[in-house]
């Protein structure tokens, strides 16, 4: 697995994703989730992706294998956080953050607090189930016992793509 650092992209997660067509070091994080999106998409699974980093290294990757491994809990942001924690040989992932294509549901959003992920960054609105913002504020409650922050917008429009074609596909 190609390992992204931040000595290989100097300096360019201080500039906009438009200035001068470099991408930010968000991007390069954001665009590897979409490509777990997209195996996820060849493998005929819900086409979602994720990556963990922790010192501006991917850490973790996943994308969902709900149908391939017959487990509802298998997302794409639970599988990253799994190959995070066997890469770090710890369930905590504290000063981690995870980038993820689609809002996560209520069951991922628990995963992150107890891995102890610091920031959440993810792309599309799920208004269906995403508990970030779309049905819920889930980690705006004050009885978790940690808090994930979360920042949207790192949208690009070809995970909107792979998840319109996926489920036309089916209709």
């Amino acid at each position: 697995m190609g390992k992204i650092y931040l000595n290989q992209v100097k300096h360019r997660d201080q500039m906009s994703p438009h200035a001068s067509g470099a991408a930010s070091l968000k991007d390069l994080f954001m665009t590897e989730a979409l490509n777990q999106a997209k195996i996820a998409y060849s493998l005929d699974e819900v086409p979602i992706g994720a990556v963990v980093v922790m010192n501006n290294e991917i850490i973790g990757r996943g994308h969902n294998s709900v149908i391939s491994s017959q487990s509802v809990m298998a997302h794409a942001e639970t599988n990253a956080i799994q190959d995070a924690s066997n890469m770090m040989q710890n369930y905590r992932l504290t000063n981690c953050d995870l980038y993820v294509t689609v809002e996560p549901c209520h069951m991922c959003c628990m995963a992150m607090v107890h891995a102890r992920i610091k920031n959440v960054f993810f792309g599309l609105l799920q208004p269906k189930m995403g508990a970030v913002i779309s049905t819920d504020s889930f980690f705006k409650r004050k009885s978790l016992n940690h808090q994930v922050s979360f920042n949207h917008g790192c949208e690009f429009p070809e995970a909107k793509t792979l998840l319109e074609n996926f489920f036309q596909a089916r209709r």
